[in-house]
């Protein structure tokens, strides 16, 4: 390491895990080169200057170096990591790699990880070890971990320690570095680690190969500072830092100009964009009410924060127009004690009251949420309090999780006193209810007709189109194939729990926008 990397924060290192050394010895030595996130350094939230780099390009003594070789990524986790996706087949198709549907085939694997849960960095560690076989065949293939898990510390143990099949590691702050660290595990014999404990710069105009050129997403902030005691994503993803709102339009526009139907705003805390701006008050009711003049039918936004949810961005949302009438608010309990434990920062009848407004102000609004049982301490009344608000509120559907602990974060240290089959109880109640509200939400759609954006085929039989309302129902209809990637009318006919059937009726003019 260089000293420039030093003062920058940036941890680099190539490791022989095969060297015979004690593993006491090795963690020494492994330590001393790599300063891996933790909760210590990962909760200072310092001052400085988080810098734009508008000029990214492939340096020239990479171009042609994926000639004849294809490239495989599989992604774990939330939208932010299919991005990272995008981005880094982007940086692999400037190389000069071809994408591969199938391991088989690649040159260079990439495992895009998640650390939410540990269900899925176990997905993870399994498929590693699947994957050992291929590099036994095929001596010269990479095989790379990047994402959230490798910004933890146990992790990349785990993996200098068991897995050594791996030829590379990289964090979520260093995506753009990807040229440099394929050229580095060509040539190198060593595993090579590339994770940076600095939160990253803002680095635009970066490749990406999109999914599709129906929906697309737009990144419009980095990071969390909110340190929920159960979450990891602050220490894995950096703290916030915002694009530039010129930056972020001039990118939605071009999708617009490209014939893109939908963008979707991500943030790990979408509706702190632009809290970090010194030079300028802006936020994301700015940012929105901007976005709602350009000439792209749907937006949406996710995933948001209730203590960031403030009125001037309601009072936006509530123009309507291509800003869509679903709101995904996660609660994750409802109790306030609870959620005290959880840090969360605000109390259950906060939340129902932002719930308030927000439907005064958007009476046609649909909710969904986030919610987490068995949480350490989690009382029977208290379970019966999320109950409770999952009712008052009325939303329409729900992701739900048993709470298992995440290594560094808080609750990780708490007694995690709530027994399994106590929790497992709880999801299923939990999920009863969130079934019953699901299929009542559905049942109010039967006849009426509704704007479909059709994304394709659906998964259980070709003959049958499938798309999303604007308050995302998933909708499953015979028509032409013609209609993909159009937003079409549909009558229902049939309201199922989770999905609806109906007819098509006509295909739309162009939606108009303000």
């Amino acid at each position: 390491m260089n000293e420039k990397q030093r003062l920058e924060g940036q941890q680099v290192v190539t490791a022989n895990p095969t060297d015979k050394k004690s593993e006491k010895d090795y963690s020494k030595y492994f330590e001393t080169v790599f300063t891996p996130p933790s909760l210590k350094d990962a909760k200072k939230r310092g001052k400085e200057e988080v810098k734009y780099h508008n000029d990214f390009n492939i340096p020239e003594e990479f171009l042609g170096m994926g000639k004849g070789r294809k490239f495989y990524i599989r992604t774990y986790g939330c939208q932010m990591n299919e991005h990272d996706t995008e981005v880094m087949a982007g940086i692999f198709m400037g190389l000069g790699y071809e994408p591969t549907d199938t391991v088989d085939d690649a040159n260079v694997i990439l495992l895009n990880t998640c650390a939410i849960r540990e269900n899925a960095e176990n997905k993870v560690f399994g498929e590693l070890g699947h994957l050992k076989h291929l590099k036994k065949e095929k001596p010269d293939l990479l095989l790379g971990v990047c994402g959230c898990m490798s910004q933890e510390e146990s992790v990349v143990n785990k993996i200098l320690k068991t897995y050594t099949q791996v030829d590379m590691i990289f964090g979520t702050h260093n995506i753009h570095r990807l040229p440099n660290i394929l050229q580095e595990a060509y040539m190198s014999k060593e595993m090579v680690i590339e994770v940076w404990s600095k939160e990253g710069d803002v680095i635009e105009n970066l490749p990406k190969v999109r999914q599709g050129k129906i929906k697309a997403w737009v990144n419009i902030m980095y990071g969390c500072d909110k340190f929920c005691t159960y979450c990891i994503v602050p220490y894995t993803r950096g703290k916030e830092r915002s694009r530039r709102p010129e930056e972020i339009i001039h990118e939605v526009r071009q999708l617009a100009a490209q014939g893109y139907k939908e963008v979707t705003l991500l943030g790990q805390n979408v509706n702190a964009y632009g809290k970090d701006f010194e030079d300028i008050k802006y936020g994301l009711g700015d940012l929105m009410d901007e976005i709602r003049k350009i000439d792209i039918p749907r937006v949406r936004f996710t995933t948001s924060h209730p203590r960031d949810f403030d009125d001037y961005l309601i009072d936006v949302l509530a123009k309507g127009g291509n800003l869509l009438e679903h709101i995904h608010l996660p609660v994750q309990s409802g109790s306030t004690e609870v959620l005290k434990i959880m840090a969360r920062k605000y109390t259950r009848e906060q939340y129902l009251e932002l719930v308030r407004k927000i439907k005064a102000a958007i009476p046609n609004a649909t909710f969904t949420t986030d919610i987490i049982v068995g949480y350490p301490n989690e009382t029977e009344e208290q379970f019966q309090e999320t109950l409770s608000l999952y009712r008052e509120v009325g939303y329409e559907a729900a992701y739900t999780f048993i709470y298992s602990p995440r290594e560094g974060t808080p609750a990780a240290k708490m007694q995690d006193n709530v027994p399994m089959e106590v929790k497992k109880e709880r999801l299923q109640r939990l999920n009863a209810v969130v079934n019953e509200f699901s299929a009542e939400a559905m049942k109010k759609y039967h006849g009426q007709t509704v704007e479909v954006l059709v994304e394709g085929e659906s998964k259980n039989n070709p003959d049958v189109l499938a798309g999303y309302t604007r308050k995302n129902k998933l909708v499953n209809f015979i028509g032409p194939k013609a209609a993909i990637g159009q937003i079409v009318k549909v009558k229902i006919t049939d309201a199922k729990t989770w999905s609806l059937n109906g007819e098509m009726v006509e295909e739309l003019d162009a939606v108009e926008v303000e």
